[in-house]
């Protein structure tokens, strides 16, 4: 491992992490195996049409419960872990899950003791029954709430949490960092250890996160690749820890701290579709 392209992820970005830890520890070690959109490699080039749709939701209607079973998604970690400064809530009414003009609209907002409430889903269960899979390409097309505080994301973690946790972070967006979201690959080792890699896509400059678009990862034996509206834009190497069937999150939570005093309430995300795809 080439140590002299470590690349050293800001502060304030390792935080909600954390709570995936369960106590693991704090010892960092950053893979340091980043590489630039330029590449290049024949491999970064996406084509879902040589692949085969194995995971859609459409949220033409609404398959959610707090812990399932039976449902696509439950409303919460499966592991029932909240981060951030607002709690993951049982979905009621329409609340914090509706669908509006065809689309999942995910709600952060306030509850009557000013505490703020938000909404998370997870395509497995306690058990580990749902949708999950190794290797692939995983998509989600969303419009992002902005403004300090709001911190969407769509993000894969493995099944096997017995020895470490693997993460894969497809979208982090920070309202109070805005024109760029964060692309992080993660291994949660029980013992301290702790392997990151990272990059800001600046894309939020010529684009708005409050417009339509697409954020993927693609998985094989190799790399991770990440895509913004179906372009390359960055890759890492796969560790040993994400080569096993990994599941779904999307959310819409707020950053814990001074910003979420002036988190826009409520604040929405929308959500038009999930996908996944297996190589054929």
């Amino acid at each position: 491992m080439d140590h002299t392209s470590f690349k050293h992820r800001p502060q304030w970005s390792v935080g909600r992490r954390g709570f995936l830890r369960a106590g693991f520890g704090a010892t960092l070690a950053l893979l340091g195996s980043g590489v630039a959109a330029q590449a290049g490699d024949t491999g970064d080039a996406l084509d879902t049409s040589a692949m085969t749709l194995t995971f859609e939701d459409n949220f033409d209607n609404l398959s959610v419960s707090p812990w399932g079973p039976g449902t696509r998604w439950i409303a919460h970690t499966p592991w029932n872990g909240d981060f951030g400064g607002a709690r993951f809530t049982d979905p009621k009414g329409d609340f914090p899950f509706s669908i509006q003009d065809g689309m999942l609209r995910i709600t952060a907002a306030r509850d009557g003791k000013g505490a703020w409430r938000a909404g998370l889903l997870a395509s497995v269960d306690a058990k580990g029954d749902g949708f999950s899979q190794e290797y692939g390409y995983f998509e989600m097309r969303a419009r992002l709430p902005d403004g300090p505080g709001v911190w969407p994301a769509f993000w894969l973690i493995g099944k096997d949490r017995s020895k470490s946790t693997a993460e894969i972070d497809v979208l982090e967006y920070y309202g109070d960092k805005p024109g760029a979201y964060s692309a992080t690959v993660h291994v949660w080792h029980r013992g301290g250890k702790h392997d990151s890699d990272f990059s800001r896509i600046n894309v939020f400059g010529t684009a708005s996160p409050t417009d339509m678009h697409t954020y993927g990862v693609k998985i094989d034996t190799d790399f991770i690749r990440m895509y913004f509206d179906g372009k390359f834009v960055w890759k890492t190497k796969v560790l040993p820890e994400h080569r096993q069937p990994m599941y779904m999150l999307v959310n819409l939570g707020i950053v814990e701290g001074v910003t979420s005093m002036v988190a826009p309430d409520p604040s929405f995300m929308f959500v038009d579709y999930v996908r996944a795809y297996q190589f054929k």
